[in-house]
């Protein structure tokens, strides 16, 4: 059988179901908080890191470039810099050349500017005439060139400036030095030294101090010295006989052999002949024979 509820029955059930209810809605809820800060500060440190690495890079890069620049740059490419760089740059031209360039395109005003740069040189001219008539006249004469001394001219100073003769015989000349008319084919036409003609046996002297280098009597020369000082050599050929040999060293004015006609040969002679680094020289022009 169905149990009767009363009315303070039902009102108190409906009170307990509304505060049950009451209770549910108003329950607390749980929050979660989440800390961002953390992950900012995180972010930071990130960024700072990768900006540190990339300058340490940068540092090392610039450093391994300086030390190796053989290798990065080419050879050619490095000295093209250095020619460039070592050039002087003369800006005054520069801003002439450009100055130039621009008054040509204004053909006017070059051509004043040239009347007045040629009014202006001839009074500069004429200022300068008139000083000088009042002081006296004026040598416009240029000064002569010096002209440059041939090859044989060069030897034949350079012998007297190191050299000095004394005559070897005395007696006359019979065949100068150079181009000469032969009578017989056997002498030749280009004569490298100077002849004296004198009598057989006739003493020769040593015309300069020296040593003898050569004492032969093979060839045309016939019985013949060679006396070297420095750089000059003195030749005395077709001798009668020798009073030096090779290796001994002699005086000026020495006695070292005798006039003779001995190899190629037309009679009594002195060849008498001058080298300067082994070119023949005029005996003459040294000394007065």
């Amino acid at each position: 059988m169905e149990r009767t509820i009363s009315v303070e029955e039902k009102i108190r059930r409906a009170e307990a179901i509304y505060e049950r209810r009451k209770q549910g809605n108003n329950r607390p809820l749980t929050t979660v908080s989440v800390n961002t800060n953390k992950d900012k500060k995180d972010i930071k440190l990130l960024k700072k890191m990768v900006i540190q690495i990339l300058v340490c890079m940068a540092i090392y890069l610039a450093i391994y470039t300086i030390q190796n620049n053989q290798y990065v740059f080419s050879e050619d490419f490095t000295n093209k810099v250095n020619e460039i760089l070592s050039y002087d740059t003369n800006f005054g031209e520069i801003y002439n050349n450009a100055k130039n360039k621009i008054m040509g395109l204004f053909p006017n005003n070059q051509e004043q500017n040239s009347e007045e740069q040629n009014n202006e040189e001839q009074n500069a001219i004429g200022g300068a005439v008139e000083e000088n008539t009042t002081e006296g006249p004026v040598d416009v004469t240029e000064p002569e060139q010096e002209q440059e001394l041939s090859q044989t001219e060069q030897d034949i100073q350079n012998v007297k400036n190191t050299t000095t003769f004394i005559k070897p015989i005395e007696g006359t000349i019979s065949s100068k030095f150079g181009q000469r008319d032969t009578a017989t084919g056997s002498v030749p036409k280009n004569h490298t030294g100077t002849d004296i003609a004198a009598n057989l046996g006739t003493k020769i002297k040593s015309a300069t101090d020296g040593e003898v280098v050569l004492a032969s009597e093979e060839g045309d020369y016939g019985k013949h010295l060679k006396i070297q000082i420095g750089e000059v050599s003195i030749i005395y050929a077709h001798c009668n006989n020798l009073y030096v040999k090779q290796g001994d060293i002699v005086k000026q004015g020495q006695e070292i052999a005798e006039v003779g006609s001995t190899g190629n040969s037309t009679g009594p002679h002195l060849h008498f002949e001058i080298r300067y680094q082994e070119r023949k020289v005029d005996p003459e022009s040294i000394l007065e024979l």
